[in-house]
């Protein structure tokens, strides 16, 4: 098993994503790497690493599309970028189980579309990503980005994909689905919503659960939240915005609360901590678009080498999951 990783994609790429990548090939054995770039500072990155070249290829690719730039005209125009480059070698090499990227979510989306063909019957691609519950698991949000627009019949595709996802991934038998409103009651909701609910709720094959609100996202109460991209994304970057803020205030409270205020923040350090690793994205990866014939996963722009070794670690795990063919089966069969 082969996963591809554009090597110059993210604000602290290259070198968090070959320290990243030597990580991870440390962590778990089984699996190969390919690695898109400028090949002679990708060779002298893992050089400095002690990096294991048996268990890694180079493709060297000069270019690189920032996130300045338009994403379907870079794509076109930048063949030998690392993100294109990645996209070729998925769908040539028949060991390529994956490609991971922290480069422009835009051109990785664009490329996506462009390179890598969607499962049969599958209308749209959707940008999954696994949040963290306060109950110690997993809510899988879908779509939280790759589709803005959306119809109803997409909802219900979407819903489908992430009851698949959180029952091969998550181990969750019977996933229980709710689609992303203004209110919990059945009469709440747009035009979309209102579509979406009937069609989710006739569908025998899901746990449909009702509407919910973002605020109850993470509950622990929903195992698949399904949104349109634009909703999805708002309310991914809202919980991101309000995890950070809350440990400012935190922290601003405990420096301006004087020697009883730091003598209680010792005691509470260890139970923060635990927070803190629960919230910090680094720990999961990143998000999976889901919907297409092989695995790509969408990390954090900002990832440091410890979330591109979670997120190359994802794309295997996902791929030994056979994530793929079981969307695929749901959907063909």
């Amino acid at each position: 098993m082969k996963i591809i990783v554009d090597a110059f994609g993210g604000d602290n790429s290259p070198s968090s994503v070959i320290k990243g990548t030597v990580a991870a090939l440390d962590a778990k054995k089984g699996f190969s790497v390919v690695l898109t770039g400028d090949e002679k500072t990708t060779r002298d990155l893992l050089t400095a690493e002690n990096a294991d070249f048996s268990r890694i290829e180079i493709i060297h690719a000069p270019e690189i599309i920032t996130c300045e730039e338009a994403p379907a005209t870079a794509v076109k125009a930048k063949k030998n970028s690392s993100i294109v480059k990645g996209f070729e070698a998925l769908n040539t090499d028949p060991d390529a189980a994956g490609f991971v990227s922290c480069g422009s979510t835009g051109a990785v989306l664009t490329a996506a579309i462009m390179y890598t063909k969607r499962i049969g019957n599958i209308r749209r691609a959707s940008l999954t990503p696994v949040l963290p519950t306060i109950k110690g698991g997993n809510v899988v949000l879908i779509d939280s980005g790759a589709n803005p627009e959306c119809t109803a019949d997409m909802l219900l595709q979407f819903a489908k994909m992430g009851s698949v996802f959180a029952e091969a991934v998550l181990d969750i038998k019977t996933p229980r689905v709710a689609i992303l409103s203004n209110g919990t009651e059945d009469l709440k909701g747009n035009t979309l919503v209102k579509e979406a609910f009937a069609l989710i709720k006739e569908d025998a094959s899901l746990n449909f659960i009702g509407q919910t609100e973002g605020r109850d996202i993470m509950s622990g109460n929903i195992d698949v939240v399904v949104s349109d991209g634009f909703s999805g994304n708002i309310a991914l970057k809202s919980s991101e915005g309000v995890a950070l803020g809350m440990f400012d205030i935190i922290k601003q409270n405990i420096m301006a609360g004087g020697l009883r205020a730091k003598i209680g923040y010792l005691f509470l350090k260890p139970a923060l901590k635990k927070v803190a690793k629960t919230m910090d994205y680094n720990e999961k990866g990143g998000a999976v678009l889901l919907g297409l014939n092989k695995l790509i996963i969408k990390g954090h722009g900002a990832s440091g080498d410890k979330a591109v070794k979670s997120a190359i670690l994802q794309a295997v795990n996902y791929a030994e999951s056979d994530l793929v063919g079981r969307i695929t089966k749901a959907f063909i069969s």
